[in-house]
């Protein structure tokens, strides 16, 4: 069982390292936590933000190309019920040269929109409180 005090870290391989960093702090309003080079031949930028218990880790392997998401249904989604916040985080993405898609499930466009990244890999800014 994992411990409720965990961190969740996402880890997944980019051709784009930097800009895919700079995409992700301007749109999401993530900062930079860390970073490596040349460990192994890998690369890598770890964003969040400083006081959640997730954060992104995003790694290149030197010579080697990884290409665009397998699917249209890779999704990250971030609740947002303030109506203000939610608008404001669209147009952040937007402005963060994130593409606004219809989204793969239709499900997603009933309250939130659906953005993707230079990847082809996606986001969702849910509308919504998440309830259990």
């Amino acid at each position: 069982m994992i411990p409720s005090h965990a961190i969740l870290r996402i880890a997944r391989p980019t051709d784009q390292l930097s800009a895919l960093a700079i995409q992700y702090c301007d749109g999401l309003g993530f900062v930079r936590l860390g970073a490596f080079a040349d460990h192994q031949g890998f690369d890598g930028i770890l964003l969040g933000h400083p006081h959640q218990p997730y954060h992104l880790e995003f790694t290149h392997q030197r010579g080697h190309k990884v290409g665009r998401a397998p699917s249209r249904d890779h999704l990250l989604v971030f609740y947002l019920p303030e109506p203000a916040h939610w608008q404001a985080a669209c147009e952040a993405m937007l402005a963060a040269d994130f593409l606004a898609v219809p989204a793969y499930n239709p499900y997603w466009d009933g309250l939130g929109r659906t953005f993707e990244d230079l990847d082809g890999y996606r986001v969702v800014l849910q509308q919504a409180a998440w309830a259990r």
